[in-house]
């Protein structure tokens, strides 16, 4: 049993939180992993309006009765989101964790804090996760360049960007980026975090809500099987290498200043849903994934996942590590 301090913020049995994720972050994953002992969060954009995200709470905890979250990624979009009414679904429905991601969540932090509800605000630098700390955050999650998705543009990989925000930060740290497995875990304790957050390696599960076909791509792919989109517009995305992120890259390495209009019809996100997600084409459509798919091998239900992790790490603490130590003569 490892017990650290985002286990006993949580009120989790383990160390492990399900990162939010569009269209996979739902209650069906979500509360496997609860009920497995981490933290399952939905993506609550993943729902089209703050009535579907209530109803999604709602079926979760008649899933499970252990703790679960939310996500709410706050960004800039052609089509206006009503974050304040997301907002106030969360907490009229009784959510005690929120996970944000994007923008800085600091215009709702009083209401969230009134609630009640720990706020962990995922960044990809340390001067992000200081930001989170001033703003009442009650935990940052740290995402390395490893991560799927936005890494930031500092390109700074874990190994580093741990152990340099652990050094400046008081409140708790979750390591996100390139952890599969057990080894991933206790090497992130071991760095300064006080647990992991994982999103790529929880698609390959049992219960994900995404077609076998990606499954079973990430298990027969590597580390070397992702591509970094969108760098010429300074959003970089960690995307899963296929035929339209081959496409993309190649419209961006013309001479010149990238168009988004040029990329918009490859990169659209109901095309990734619908032709990948949902349908199984997994080379018609722009889906993230992470560096960790080198360390996916198979596709076990959540509570294997997890509960081979934490024997793995609570191994390679107890004794690998420890066996290393010399008695001074």
């Amino acid at each position: 049993m490892i017990k650290t301090r985002i286990t006993e913020l949580l009120g989790i049995e383990h160390p492990i939180v399900q990162g939010g994720m569009m269209a996979v972050g739902t209650a069906d994953l979500a509360a496997a992993v609860s009920n497995a002992g981490g933290l399952g969060i939905i993506t609550a954009l993943t729902q089209v309006t703050p009535a579907d995200l209530a109803k999604e709470i709602r079926r979760c905890r008649s899933m499970t009765n252990k703790p679960f979250g939310v996500n709410l990624t706050l960004l800039p979009t052609i089509n206006p989101v009503p974050y304040d009414e997301y907002v106030q679904v969360i907490i009229d429905e009784g959510v005690k964790v929120v996970e944000t991601a994007g923008r800085s969540p600091e215009q709702y932090m009083a209401a969230f804090n009134e609630a009640g509800i720990k706020v962990i605000h995922k960044c990809t630098s340390v001067r992000h996760a200081l930001k989170a700390e001033s703003i009442g955050c009650a935990a940052v999650s740290v995402d390395g360049f490893e991560c799927a998705g936005h890494p930031g543009e500092d390109d700074v990989p874990n190994m580093v960007l741990l152990p340099c925000a652990a050094s400046k930060l008081n409140i708790p740290m979750l390591a996100s980026g390139g952890i599969g497995d057990g080894r991933g875990l206790a090497a992130a304790l071991a760095l300064g975090a006080d647990g992991v957050n994982m999103g790529t390696r929880f698609v390959a599960t049992v219960e994900a809500p995404v077609h076998d076909n990606v499954k079973q791509k990430m298990v027969d792919s590597t580390e070397l099987d992702t591509a970094l989109i969108f760098r010429s517009l300074k959003n970089t995305a960690r995307i899963f290498r296929n035929q339209v992120a081959k496409e993309v890259l190649e419209i961006e390495g013309r001479d010149g200043q990238t168009d988004f209009a040029d990329l918009q019809p490859l990169v659209s996100g109901v095309r990734g849903r619908e032709r990948v997600l949902q349908e199984g084409d997994t080379d018609d459509g722009v889906w993230t994934a992470g560096l960790v798919m080198g360390l996916i091998y198979d596709i076990p239900s959540c509570e294997v996942l997890i509960s081979r992790m934490m024997s793995e790490a609570e191994s390679i603490i107890a004794q690998r590590l420890s066996g290393m130590l010399l008695e001074s003569a």
